[in-house]
């Protein structure tokens, strides 16, 4: 009799190899049911770096393993929402793409799509006409910091720009007061967030997998954030 429970159980109980072709092919994305309680929101966009094996420096000082250096990082890039700090949408790249080619992206995510958002607040990174223009065509005002070295004749074909490089070079102090840019903090205390609580490496060795676990995290810290906000 145990034999036959044995063998039923065998037939229940999917194989490891079945298992780890599962989660292979699974696609997860940032969590769809983010409640903001609200339509309009503000946004910080930020990007960090995590490191995708787990050693020390002094590891590589000792053996001078040329391959593992090679590894480098992954970034994420995410826009956070400046009330809750719960992040509406969230992008994970290899360490050469530069942040300023994300903003698109990111605001223009399924996630953050179910939101207003009515403006975005970033640094000198994703300073360009381009995120400007992108920017003032869907009607969000760019809270972006603009390079000290900024002319304003340089951009007469960029009205958006313009007026910030404008503002910015008369009083930056004000226009920071004015569009509430020392908030754009919250991307920062996300990644804090995220890489104290689950550590500043990822422990797969796949892309896929590797993206899948960092979507998986920033759900989870949505979670957190959710209920300190009930």
């Amino acid at each position: 009799m145990m034999s036959i429970h044995i063998k039923k159980l065998k037939e229940i109980i999917p194989y490891f190899t079945t298992i780890w072709w599962r989660i292979e092919r699974m696609k997860i994305n940032l969590d769809p049911q983010i409640d903001l309680e609200r339509d309009d929101i503000v946004i910080a966009v930020d990007s960090t770096g995590i490191k995708v094996i787990n050693r020390g420096e002094w590891i590589f000082d000792k053996w001078k393993n040329k391959r593992i250096r090679r590894k480098g990082f992954i970034k994420i890039h995410v826009a956070v929402d400046k009330k809750t700090k719960k992040i509406v949408s969230m992008k994970v790249t290899k360490e050469d793409v530069h942040d300023g080619l994300m903003l698109k992206e990111l605001v223009d995510d399924d996630t953050s799509k179910r939101y207003n958002i009515k403006k975005v607040m970033a640094d000198g990174a994703y300073d360009s006409k381009d995120n400007f223009r992108y920017l003032d065509e869907i009607n969000v005002i760019p809270a972006i910091k603009v390079r000290k070295n900024s002319s304003v004749k340089n951009n007469a074909k960029c009205i958006p720009r313009k007026l910030s490089v404008i503002q910015q070079l008369e009083d930056l102090k004000r226009w920071k007061r004015r569009h509430g840019y020392g908030m754009r903090w919250m991307a920062e205390s996300a990644f804090s967030s995220i890489k104290r609580t689950f550590g500043e490496h990822v422990l797969s060795i796949k892309w896929n997998n590797m993206v899948n676990e960092l979507m998986l995290k920033a759900s989870i810290y949505n979670l957190f954030m959710d209920q300190m906000t009930t």
